[in-house]
């Protein structure tokens, strides 16, 4: 009878980080956590909408909650509330801004589809 024992520790795979702003979004919340939103955070989730199912949620809060992650890049501090983090995993915030439009966008590695109009994702 051949038996074989391995010592080797598992490979542990490090996770990339939560979400990371690029500089037009570090920029942006910047001035807006200068300017009327003084003293707020911004707080990213995900919830229930649209036809693909999830949609990016925004919101400004006074004070980091207990369910909340914490995203500091480039100086900035935004809030991730925590039943959002496996969807974000990766995630890239940008602030863009063109003739007709302006607004953040999120590059998200974990989205396998979006609806036609972009309102809207599914993982």
């Amino acid at each position: 009878m051949i038996t074989s024992q391995t010592t080797d520790k598992p490979v542990r795979h490090s996770l990339p980080p939560l979400m990371q702003l690029t500089d037009g979004a570090a920029d942006r919340l910047r001035h807006l956590y200068l300017k009327g939103d003084a003293g707020k955070l911004l707080r990213i989730g995900v919830n229930n909408k649209g036809c693909s199912g999830m949609s990016y949620q925004m919101d400004w809060v006074d004070e980091k909650s207990p369910s909340d992650e914490v995203v500091t890049d480039k100086g900035v501090t935004v809030l991730v509330d925590r039943k959002a983090t496996l969807f974000l995993i990766g995630t890239v915030m940008d602030y863009k801004e063109d003739k007709f439009t302006s607004g953040f966008t999120f590059e998200n590695p974990n989205e396998k589809g979006r609806c036609g109009c972009g309102e809207s994702f599914h993982v």
